[in-house]
């Protein structure tokens, strides 16, 4: 069994957690029950060790494609060749749907008669664990984790399985239009019951759920010129959000490399401040405002546990708890031999500063376009921004979580100008106290990035003080609107960053020469989420054409499914954690503000026919 490119993967979910399906029809990564479960399937990492879920035809030659569903999480693989065509459709019932945790595979064999293989090889806890396998009947396998996982799986079929190397395995023949049924699932033994017959049970969920992510899609505001991936990506979003707590993953997979071979391995099933916040943003433009609801609750529980200012971590477990400390896997290879594998995340003990400016911006625009938010969780927030003016110019490890020192990064002042300023509209516009002495701070961050943060030789803004080097979060000061994007210093610094770190209409966090050490060597491809930032700057200051372009051709860098991972490499192939939270909602915001201005070209142009 050969690593599989990691684009040639779509997503499955509940709500709960992901399985990743790959072209094959094979599962080659999924955490069960939760996002940040031990995995039970991890062969994406361990191609001997990980363990999968596969349904493959015995065909000769074949190719193989995958589709989704129109507006739904359902995934269509279908098996092509002369002998016929197999379709496998995977999905999960969401979390609101049904009691359990479930996943559902139908196999429909649409044309000839074919063989069919299935075989199920779960290894519990990362692959560490032992489990014992038990048979029920012929079509009903357990598999029992020792007590390090403490649950079982039950596999459920329409055809005879049978047990092999600890694992299920079947072969079975099907006609034209004839299906074969499989459902893994939590097993919790009941008292005795007749149990409903599996096809019944399949037949319905799958309405359920499809009626489920049409409905939910159908609340999108958005009707724009790129719709389907700009639906697309807010269903990736919303597969990523916990339903029982709020919270969001910045990507549902650990330690898929950023560089093959390398040791830029990281674990990203937790949530970062930052990216929840920025989905919030995405989501809430988009029309979800209840996703904003239940993340802005569990902030607000948040906020109450976290005691005094300056205690806000920059992630947290979806559940609100600190306990992230990094492992390694030494057991596991790798995807594709990149060691080590990594899980738990050091990154949480850092100081990154701009994370207050990014959650602040979300609650701000919650506040304004949501629910107005109560005195209560005010209060703990104005500890929270007294704490930011009192501790904005120090040294951090910013948004690229370097490991080689802090240093005074523009970004992470900028996010400090957005938490101070986006509190004060807050309490200005509710008529909430607040201390006199942040218009004050506000106003001298403002004029420190002005100073210390240009580059009078470049003619630009940069990295962090003192230096001569730019970033990408560098494109997000038009966006906050902290500077005009249409203002001289900034087109002047868009110049010098297309110059240093964009490659067509592909762009670099940094250059690993130039940049602050983020002691890590290696390099890395390019970030799929600061391509959809330098767009948006584009759009805004009027190079529409430009932005236009570069808009379709990032699409066209998609995989077949219209799914990004963190990053490009030099062949265009996805590296990272896959899918990223951030590159879709970079998408989208990217979408929402081209059309717009896109529109308002169309609207004045017509104007101007109409007065000729």
């Amino acid at each position: 069994m050969d690593y599989q490119p990691i684009e040639n993967y779509g997503i499955i979910g509940d709500l709960n957690t992901v399985a990743l399906v790959g072209l094959n029809g094979s599962i080659d990564f999924m955490c069960f029950p939760n996002f940040d479960s031990p995995s039970i399937f991890a062969s994406l990492l361990d191609k001997d060790n990980g363990g999968f879920f596969q349904i493959t035809p015995v065909f000769g030659e074949m190719h193989n494609k995958q589709l989704y569903l129109p507006d739904t999480n359902v995934l269509l693989t279908r098996f092509l060749s002369s002998e016929g065509v197999g379709e496998l459709t995977d999905f999960m019932p969401a979390e609101e749907l049904y009691e359990g945790h479930v996943l559902i595979r139908r196999l429909t064999n649409v044309r000839g008669s074919a063989t069919y293989r299935m075989k199920c090889l779960p290894r519990f806890n990362y692959g560490r664990s032992s489990h014992q396998t038990e048979i029920l009947d012929q079509k009903n396998i357990l598999f029992h984790s020792d007590k390090d996982s403490g649950f079982t799986l039950r596999l459920r079929s329409t055809v005879e399985i049978r047990m092999e190397d600890n694992g299920a395995y079947a072969e079975f023949f099907l006609e034209p239009g004839k299906t074969a049924d499989f459902i893994l699932e939590l097993y919790e033994k009941r008292p005795e019951e007749e149990e409903e017959e599996l096809s019944t049970i399949v037949v319905r969920e799958l309405k359920e759920t499809i009626d489920y992510w049409k409905n939910w899609v159908g609340h999108s505001h958005y009707n724009g010129r790129w719709r389907e991936i700009v639906n697309r990506s807010a269903l990736v979003l919303k597969l990523l959000i916990s339903h029982k707590y709020g919270s969001m993953v910045a990507a549902p997979t650990f330690s898929l490399p950023e560089h093959i071979g390398g040791g830029r391995n990281w674990d990203y099933r937790f949530t970062w401040i930052r990216d929840a916040s920025f989905t919030l943003y995405s989501l809430m433009h988009l029309g979800y405002t209840k996703e904003a609801e239940n993340f802005m609750k569990w902030v607000e529980n948040l906020c109450q546990d976290i005691g005094e200012g300056g205690s806000l971590k920059l992630m947290y477990t979806v559940q609100g708890k600190k306990e992230l400390d990094e492992q390694v896997l030494e057991h596991m290879e790798g995807y594709k031999g990149s060691s080590p594998v990594r899980i738990g995340n050091n990154a949480h003990a850092q100081l990154q500063l701009d994370i207050y400016g990014e959650l602040m911006d979300a609650v701000y625009l919650f506040n304004k376009y949501g629910e107005p938010i109560s005195y209560g969780f005010w209060k703990n927030l104005t500890h929270q921004i007294n704490w930011v003016c009192d501790n904005w110019d120090q040294e951090d490890e910013g948004i690229w979580e370097v490991r080689g020192g802090r240093k005074k990064f523009l970004h992470s002042r900028l996010m400090c100008w957005v938490a101070i300023d986006r509190a004060i509209k807050i309490g200005t516009g509710r008529s909430f106290p607040f201390d006199a002495k942040w218009k004050e701070q506000r106003d001298i961050i403002f004029n420190s990035i002005y100073k210390d943060f240009w580059n009078e030789e470049r003619k630009s803004f940069v990295q962090f003080e003192g230096s001569d080097s730019v970033d990408a979060a560098l494109l997000l000061m038009p966006l906050v609107r902290f500077i005009s994007p249409k203002d001289p210093m900034w087109l002047s610094t868009l110049k010098v960053i297309e110059e240093d770190l964009v490659s067509d209409s592909l762009v670099y966090r940094y250059r690993h020469e130039k940049a602050a050490d983020d002691g890590l060597g290696h390099g890395e491809g390019t970030f799929s989420m600061c391509s959809f930032w330098y767009i948006e700057c584009l759009s805004r200051a009027g190079k529409l054409q430009k932005a236009r372009l570069y808009f379709e051709k990032m699409i066209g860098y998609a995989n077949h499914l219209g799914l990004y991972a963190e990053q490009l490499g030099f062949h265009g192939e996805h590296l990272g954690n896959f899918p990223q939270a951030f590159t879709h909602l970079g998408l989208i915001t990217a979408a929402l503000n081209l059309d717009k201005q896109l529109s308002n070209l169309r609207n004045a142009e017509g104007a101007k026919l109409d007065e000729g």
